[in-house]
């Protein structure tokens, strides 16, 4: 295989792996190549990304893992992007579905849907696109349901440093309580 072919593998595993990224260790495993060679690949990428003006994509070492980032110079228009109205408005289901999985996390779809009365699969999806919530694990026994949990953006969004900055919740943890609580809470961002 030549490694143009190698660039074009490694760029698209790095963009399936999202930011949990891929250790050198794994880049290897996946192509088939010993890891000092995994490495040397890893450099042409990234070499070759940002050597190229017409790219908006650079490859980025953190934490021991490669991922895909977007370039530095690419910046203000990501910014304006994220701040732009029609992609900071929450609908009331988003609201109540992401206010019941910050307080109850980490939960899956049924109990979420369990908790509300209805369906929650849009609201779950526009959280994701929104990078408010993610997928934080598989829950124990039979189908092994997606966990659901908020991320830093989540905290970014809401002000907030922690989760501990939530409202707290009443005595009684009845889910009523919850999302009273939350609808307090996450209203005052709606009209954001």
């Amino acid at each position: 295989m030549d490694i143009i072919n190698f660039h074009s593998i490694l760029e698209s595993l790095l963009f399936a792996a999202g930011d949990e990224g891929l250790t050198i260790k794994q880049v290897a495993q996946v192509l088939e190549v010993e890891e000092a060679r995994a490495s040397e690949l890893v450099e042409d990428l990234k070499e070759k990304l940002e050597n190229d003006s017409s790219r908006g994509l650079t490859v980025m070492l953190l934490a021991g893992t490669v991922q895909l980032g977007t370039k530095k110079e690419n910046a203000p228009y990501l910014k304006k992007l994220v701040e732009s109205p029609g992609t900071s408005t929450l609908s009331q289901a988003a609201l109540e579905t992401l206010a019941i999985i910050a307080y109850k996390q980490p939960i899956t779809r049924s109990e979420i849907e369990d908790i509300r009365g209805v369906k929650t699969e849009r609201p779950l999806h526009t959280l994701m696109s929104k990078a408010l919530i993610k997928e934080a694990g598989r829950a124990e026994g039979s189908g092994r349901a997606y966990l659901y949990g908020t991320t830093k953006e989540f905290l970014d969004y809401f002000g907030l440093k922690s989760l501990e900055e939530l409202p707290p919740l009443p005595d009684k943890n009845e889910d009523e309580f919850i999302q009273e609580e939350a609808d307090l809470f996450f209203g005052k961002f709606q009209d954001q």
